[in-house]
């Protein structure tokens, strides 16, 4: 049924300035238009990311997003020269080496917004 619908990803952002500095000064992500409703919309690789303000932050305790990237180690080196802070983690069944985990057929690593949305870059492996 929705199959073939255009899907956005909505992110909340309690400091909508602070949150699109980061989407595009450090992701190089570029906006839409400005929406009425204070919302920011960008098109990225066939998808769309909206930022919509929130009065409070929500808390999210998964991926919110991510972004499929073609060479993972040269994409983290870029993002974190343009100041993003990437996650380390050593759980069972979840370790980072590099910033990144190896998972089956894919290697991820996470990193959160300005707003406290974890945000992922994944690399496949096939």
């Amino acid at each position: 049924m929705l199959s073939e619908s255009a899907v956005t990803t909505m992110l909340p952002v309690v400091d909508m300035q602070r949150a699109r500095a980061f989407y595009e000064g450090k992701l190089g992500l570029r906006p839409d238009a400005p929406q009425a409703n204070g919302t920011t919309v960008y098109h990225c690789g066939g998808a769309t990311i909206a930022l919509f303000p929130r009065d409070a932050a929500t808390k999210a305790e998964h991926t919110a997003l991510s972004f499929e990237v073609r060479d993972i180690a040269s994409t983290i080196r870029e993002l974190e020269q343009a100041g993003v802070k990437f996650e380390d983690y050593d759980l069972p069944g979840l370790k980072t080496e590099n910033h990144v985990c190896v998972m089956g057929s894919e290697k991820a690593a996470w990193f959160y917004d300005t707003e406290g949305n974890c945000l992922c870059v994944h690399e496949d492996l096939h």
